[in-house]
């Protein structure tokens, strides 16, 4: 049952038509642009620049509780 070449072509007929070749030679270059940019992050080390070393906080903390006394 699948899709055979004849439909494939039609298919590739109406796109052409409805978008134009301009226009598909335009998204095509944009999504390999995304793709190569995606691979290029994927291949960088995870680093977070703004996360340094861990570290505390010296201060008192404040309990607040929301909760009512059933007194």
């Amino acid at each position: 049952m699948g899709v055979n070449i004849w439909e494939l072509l039609v298919i590739l007929v109406i796109v052409v038509l409805l978008f134009g070749t301009k226009k598909l030679k335009t998204i095509g270059g944009d999504l390999g642009g995304a793709i190569k940019s995606f691979r290029a992050a994927m291949n960088e080390p995870d680093e977070d620049k703004g996360a340094g070393k861990p570290h505390t906080i010296d201060g008192e903390a404040e309990v607040v509780s929301d909760k009512k006394d059933k007194s």
